[in-house]
């Protein structure tokens, strides 16, 4: 049985533990560049004790931020500030990771705090797009459909954030393919009514995601770890199902994907969601047994137990920490002690006369 602090290796890439930084925006960027909150978030995530740090949704093109304050990469101009992020977090042992994703319908909104409204033109706003003319909710703009030439431009964004990526010094990419965001928005028929290659059956619904997944592979060097989130279900009759992620879990495995992060939501406002402690492991479990692949596993996980039942039981091959690593950056050092690993933890040097 592995154990949460046995390392992970995945392609030339090996993880000190199975504990990684999920994904979280941080609202707080620039014109899209990274700056001092950034590097300070993820280091003090990597002094921490993480094995992963994963840097938030990051839009491959200025209308695929959720928010005027969103991360970017689709200039070179993006490259250096996350550079420096990245070179600090591997400094600290830690793996340095980054999701780039396009948000879709869910475009142009404003930070939560600011009242998560949509953006108007006058305030930097934008119309966002979908691949069908449906609004998410009320107080949403009605998106506009992706024709061929829109849909090429989204191949075209992955691909060359990939490229920046890399030079910005990143070893582990994830797509974002989850949360009602532009690839889930494609998965799903409840938001897909395409009638062209890419609506109606499952094949043509997965088909910008296996291709996204297809140029990102071919641009990132074969020695480094490429993941995928995936919301699991929908929680909403006809609309994406787990059955569906284990069926696509398969074919991105084929196309050279390591890892699914399992997470599940996010495209249907309404959905009655039955959120508790681990109420997405289950996913990560039936998609690491029923695809042969590895998985994250996301959500709701606060306790070390927990978190070491996860990897010792073999339901997912690392756990992701969100909410809980904000509310203490130094989770995995403590998780160590409590799981009588204490001499796994990878305490700074600095911080040494505290443990």
């Amino acid at each position: 049985m592995s154990h949460l602090f046995d390392p992970l290796t995945i392609r030339a890439v090996t993880l000190r533990n199975r504990i990684g930084v999920s994904p979280m925006c941080q609202y707080s960027a620039v014109d899209g560049a990274a700056n001092d909150w950034h590097l300070v978030h993820l280091g003090a995530r990597a002094t921490g004790g993480a094995g992963l740090v994963v840097v938030e949704a990051t839009g491959v093109s200025p209308e695929g931020r959720i928010s005027p304050h969103d991360l970017g990469l689709w200039s070179a101009a993006h490259v250096e500030p996350l550079a420096r992020i990245a070179r600090f977090v591997s400094a600290q042992g830690a793996v340095p990771g980054i999701q780039i994703a396009h948000a879709g319908r869910k475009a142009s909104r404003q930070a939560p705090w600011m009242g998560d409204r949509a953006v108007n033109a006058s305030e930097g706003g934008w119309t966002p797009v979908g691949p069908s003319a449906i609004a998410f909710a009320d107080g949403f703009a009605v998106p506009g459909a992706l024709d061929a030439a829109g849909v090429q431009k989204v191949r075209d964004d992955f691909r060359d954030a990939t490229r920046r990526a890399l030079e910005a010094g990143f070893r582990w990419l994830e797509i974002h393919a989850a949360h009602g965001y532009l690839l889930h928005s494609f998965l799903s028929p409840l938001s897909n009514t395409r009638t062209d290659a890419h609506g109606g059956r499952f094949e043509n619904r997965t088909r910008l995601v296996i291709e996204i997944a297809r140029i990102v592979r071919a641009e990132w060097p074969a020695d480094l770890p490429l993941a995928v989130r995936l919301s699991c279900t929908d929680w909403t009759d006809g609309g994406w199902t787990l059955d569906d992620s284990i069926a696509l879990a398969g074919l991105l495995k084929a196309e050279g994907v390591d890892v699914i992060d399992c997470s599940s939501g996010g495209n249907v406002a309404t959905a009655r969601i039955p959120v508790g402690a681990g109420y997405q492991v289950p996913f990560a479990d039936a998609v690491r047994r029923g695809a042969g692949v590895a998985t994250a596993a996301v959500g709701m996980i606060t306790a070390p137990a927990q978190a070491d039942e996860i990897i010792r039981n073999g339901r997912a091959d690392i756990v992701l920490l969100a909410r809980e690593l904000l509310r203490d950056p130094t989770w995995p050092l403590h998780a160590a002690q409590a799981l009588r690993q204490g001499d796994r933890a990878p305490v700074p040097p600095q911080y040494l006369r505290a443990f």
